[in-house]
């Protein structure tokens, strides 16, 4: 279903949708008369030779050089040139395809000063799979994400390189092929393609979008240790979490109550102690405040998918045009740090419950390291380290870099988001979670199949997803395809479908 962008209404899924799944767009017939409207008041400015930054100035430290009007039109061609700075590997293309549904449903508002022509270049680069080549390191979130958005910029112009039909071509075949006419820039065009941080926020949505995903998988795998572990369900009790307050816990416990349901733990057949330790109590809590974590960072992104991130800021309605800031990532950057340190959080405690399914002084009454030969076998004992070892790696990414600005353009531009950084480890983040996450559903099925009690629907189907992939461990083998087909099943959420299609949303 084609995906409308007017500035407003866009969500993570929508964004995920055209990202990922390369849903067509549209731009709203009321947004391109904005866009033409703004254009018409920028044109009648450039006439009356009104100074605007980026317009017909120079940019940072160069914004005091007024440019003549030959310069005018050269100007956002060497402006893009100059910005296309990144370096290194290329941005995964559904990152690139977010950020330029962003830069769409930014110019959508008709404060941009953009010309129709270059939006709608944009839109039908979506719709016929052209996606710039970016280099996914060199932005500083501030003055939007300017090197990959640049290189965005530079198929405006035929130059760069693209991406269609899996092959990566220069920009000028690429656009041929896919039939779409090279718009150019003119004044005020280039710098209206790349000022905003919507790279970082296309990254970021994305990254809400799996780590919801994987929060949930989280609950299924904590679910199936409970009934291994013989936990004691009295602290899912909505009261205790309603009585509290917090959305995210009542949330996570009815999420793990719904995965035991039906089981002998869940109606007291199985004896249990009278409390237990915090990592299989308190798990409500720790999940349940990482989805509120992720709630307010969801808030901040949808509101810089439709807000208007750019500068300068047009106001055709009042004749007027205002410099500020307002491509500044520290908005979407800021929550973005405390959804990574989240995503950690929980890996650490799903590694504490892998311990205690391993630890025969914790598994009430399971074999040592969940293997029949203890001592002739070692079981799953080195699962638990590869599992500390991504935490460790987790625990330096969970850093912020928001406090890490470094000063630039002679010190015009002296404090900085880093928000590029922030969504770059998310990710790193979020790929050592389904590691760890994959050796805890490995351990907790090892832990069931020694058990002879009924266990929860949710549950047992879960177990069942991972037999179809992982055979129970009988006797010592290497484990490393093990948990790479774990990371990779955990990645899939094949789980998470079977179990919600079983039991219902989890959420």
């Amino acid at each position: 279903m084609t995906i409308q962008l007017n500035g407003s209404g866009l969500t993570i899924e929508k964004l995920v949708r055209i990202a990922r799944h390369n849903e067509p767009v549209e731009l709203a017939a009321e947004a391109i008369e904005r866009i033409k409207k703004c254009r018409a008041m920028l044109e009648k400015k450039i006439e009356a030779k009104e100074i605007m930054y980026g317009v017909n100035t120079g940019i940072g430290e160069f914004s005091e050089v007024v440019l003549n009007d030959e310069q005018v039109r050269d100007f956002q061609k060497y402006l893009i040139y100059n910005h296309s700075a990144g370096i290194g590997d290329p941005a995964p293309i559904e990152y690139v395809r977010g950020a330029m549904a962003a830069r769409i449903n930014v110019h959508a508002h008709g404060n941009s000063g953009v010309r129709p022509e270059v939006t709608l270049t944009l839109v039908d680069m979506l719709n016929k799979g052209v996606t710039p080549y970016i280099c996914q390191k060199g932005s500083v979130g501030a003055c939007g994400d300017l090197a990959p958005m640049a290189q965005i910029a530079l198929l405006m112009m035929g130059e760069g390189k693209a991406y269609y039909r899996g092959e990566l071509y220069d920009g000028k075949t690429a656009m041929d092929k896919a039939g779409i006419p090279i718009p150019g820039l003119k004044a005020r065009d280039g710098l209206a393609v790349i000022n905003g941080s919507n790279v970082l926020t296309a990254m970021s949505a994305i990254f809400l979008y799996d780590a919801n995903r994987w929060l949930k998988q989280a609950e299924i795998a904590a679910a199936m240790s409970l009934e291994a572990l013989k936990a004691n369900m009295k602290p899912y009790s909505a009261k205790i979490h309603e009585v509290r307050g917090f959305k995210g816990a009542v949330r996570s416990a009815e999420a793990i109550r719904k995965c035991v349901a039906g089981g002998d733990l869940a109606e007291n057949k199985v004896k249990c102690k009278v409390q237990d330790a915090y990592s299989m109590r308190s798990t409500p809590q720790v999940i349940g405040a990482a989805h509120d974590a992720l709630a307010y960072a969801r808030s901040q992104v949808e509101i810089e998918l439709n807000g208007v991130g750019d500068n300068p800021i047009f106001f055709p309605d009042e004749n007027l045009q205002l410099s500020g800031a307002n491509f500044q990532g520290t908005p979407v950057a800021v929550p973005m740090e405390m959804a990574g340190s989240c995503i950690t959080m929980v890996s650490v405690m799903s590694e504490r419950r892998m311990n205690r399914l391993n630890n025969p002084a914790l598994s009430v009454g399971l074999p040592p390291f969940l293997t029949r030969g203890a001592g002739m076998f070692s079981g799953l004992m080195l699962s638990q380290y590869t599992a500390d070892s991504l935490i460790v790696e987790q625990r330096i990414l969970s850093a912020p870099a928001s406090v890490q600005s470094i000063p630039a353009a002679a010190d015009q531009e002296d404090f900085v988001s880093m928000g590029m950084n922030t969504a770059i480890k998310n990710f790193q983040i979020l790929d050592n979670a389904y590691g760890v996450l994959g050796i805890e559903f490995m351990a907790a099925s090892q832990a069931l199949d020694f058990r002879e009690y009924n266990f929860g629907t949710g549950t047992t189907t879960a177990k069942a997803v991972v037999r179809k992939h992982i055979d129970f461990l009988e006797i010592d083998r290497p484990l490393y395809p093990d948990h790479t087909r774990m990371k990779e099943l955990v990645k899939s959420c094949e789980i998470l479908e079977a179990v919600e299609k079983e039991i219902g949303s989890l959420e």
